[in-house]
């Protein structure tokens, strides 16, 4: 009876889809879907997003270097200046100027600073009668800029910025998992429809079977008007039912169709997949490795840095202290030569502050505000975890328990069938009512629907559990990926 299922299933997608059958397995599914489907093609460029932005942060924290000229700034205007009595007078340009630099950067981890050296050469020259050249050079010029009791954003960078991305990384898996979590959804919504067209076709087909075998019966005056009656409505409702399993096959068709990606011309013809041998696996297990592995972990301890450093910043726009000191050699002459040599020194010191007399609380309350936001954060974390723990808890019985489940339900089926069988080789003897047959093929339909569904659950919460701890029990080994190569 199950071959005959299956042949009458294989007709009717054929005869649905009126092209090439086309056979695929939920693994088929799933892989495709982790290639071909939207949500996985947004799920990369997050990640190529955040893998370029830990680049640019990496990149910050090494020496920068650059090259800036101005070549030409050409001149011709009047400025004002100052005579040796105080007047002032207005006095003619026009002149040439050309200058360049080479300078290179480096953040200071420790301090927050930034220490540059920079070579630098100027040139001028006078385009009126009697003109002039001019050049100074900066051979050396070495330059520490250091903001004192401020914010060092540079060390909170460094330790931001790698849990950012190391949670970058495990939400792609997890992603990836979950779009074969919806793989898995749409797979077993057209194997149901499939399964559901191919119960309708057979119930239609023996219906029509039945209503010929009790009209020869009514002649005969074997059965009563009234079984002959209500067999005809059940072969009415038969063609009914095989008109709306049909439509909803197309249904879930074109939805597997478009979310693997596929041309409307692929007919999919989904194969019952079956459970892989029992595991069990506990609570604390499952916790270990999802706290070790999840995005949920980074999550947690990102946001408590940008919580800290919310704190952080606040605090130091109290007092704004910054040094700047540069001490180097220059030279200036009418040649080029000249400006080599001989040199002098160049050294410059200043010291700035801002330190605020009367604000009137302001910058203190932007401390209590962060401070504040702070605790509202660390309250709402120790929320998400308790959630995320019961959830998890949830889904480790609701797996251990599915195995059990499907078994039933596999066992149900069997003798459902059997049952229904059974009850048409009776009612052919005229041994049972209609009554009973139909309530034997109603169970029968029941029994096939409930073993589908249950399968389902039993996929579905193992990619759910994959998703969670990024780790497979089924081979005991973690779920990772080769980001560099992903990415590019």
């Amino acid at each position: 009876m199950n071959k005959a299922i299956i042949s009458i299933a294989l007709l009717a997608t054929a005869s649905v889809a009126g092209g090439a059958v086309r056979p695929i397995t939920l693994e088929d599914a799933v892989i495709t879907a982790r290639g071909n489907s939207v949500e996985a093609a947004v799920a990369l460029n997050e990640l190529r997003t955040a893998y370029w932005e830990y680049r640019t942060f990496r990149a910050d924290l090494l020496p920068e270097i650059s090259f800036n000229a101005t070549a030409p700034s050409y001149r011709k205007n009047y400025t004002a200046y100052q005579l040796e009595d105080g007047s002032y007078t207005f006095v003619r340009n026009n002149m040439l100027e050309m200058r360049g630099d080479i300078t290179v950067e480096q953040n200071i981890w420790l301090t927050g600073g930034k220490l540059s050296l920079t070579t630098s050469l100027d040139y001028l020259r006078g385009l009126d009668s009697g003109g002039f050249n001019r050049y100074m050079s900066v051979p050396v010029a070495l330059t520490l800029s250091q903001p004192i009791f401020g914010t060092n954003h540079t060390k909170w960078n460094r330790r931001i910025e790698p849990v950012r991305y190391e949670e970058a990384k495990a939400s792609f898996i997890s992603a990836t998992e979950q779009v074969a979590m919806r793989a898995v959804d749409y797979f077993f919504s057209l194997l149901m429809a499939k399964e559901n067209l191919a119960t309708a076709r057979l119930n239609l087909d023996n219906s029509r079977k039945l209503y010929e075998v009790a009209k020869a019966k009514r002649t005969m005056g074997q059965i009563s008007e009234n079984d002959l009656l209500q067999l005809e409505l059940n072969l009415l409702t038969a063609r009914s039912s095989e008109t709306d399993m049909e439509s909803n096959y197309r249904s879930a068709m074109f939805q597997l169709q478009s979310f693997l990606g596929l041309d409307d011309a692929d007919e999919l013809d989904p194969q019952l997949p079956e459970a892989f041998e029992e595991i069990s696996v506990s609570y604390e297990a499952v916790l270990e490795k999802a706290l070790a592995r999840n995005a949920f972990s980074r999550n947690i301890r990102r946001r408590q840095l940008e919580a800290d450093y919310a704190v952080a910043q606040a605090r130091g726009s109290m007092r704004e202290i910054t040094l700047y000191a540069q001490i180097g050699y220059t030279g200036t002459a009418e040649r080029f030569g000249g400006a080599y040599n001989p040199l002098k020194d160049n050294q410059v010191v200043e010291m700035g502050f801002k330190i605020p007399i009367l604000d009137w609380g302001k910058r203190r309350g932007r401390v209590k505000v962060a401070e504040s936001n702070r605790r509202v954060v660390a309250s709402r974390l120790r929320q998400e975890e308790q959630s995320f723990r019961q959830d998890i808890f949830m889904l480790v019985e609701r797996f251990n328990n599915q195995g059990r489940q499907l078994d039933i339900a596999g066992e149900s089926d069997t003798i459902a069938l059997r049952r229904y069988n059974t009850n048409v080789e009776t009612f052919m003897i005229g041994k049972i009512s209609t009554l009973e047959l139909n309530d034997a093929q109603s169970r029968k339909d029941e029994a096939r629907r409930a073993y589908i569904s249950q399968l389902f659950y039993y996929w579905y919460y193992y990619y759910q559990l994959r998703s969670v701890t990024l780790w497979d029990f089924r081979s005991g080994t973690g779920i990772d990926a080769e980001i560099e190569k992903i990415v590019r």
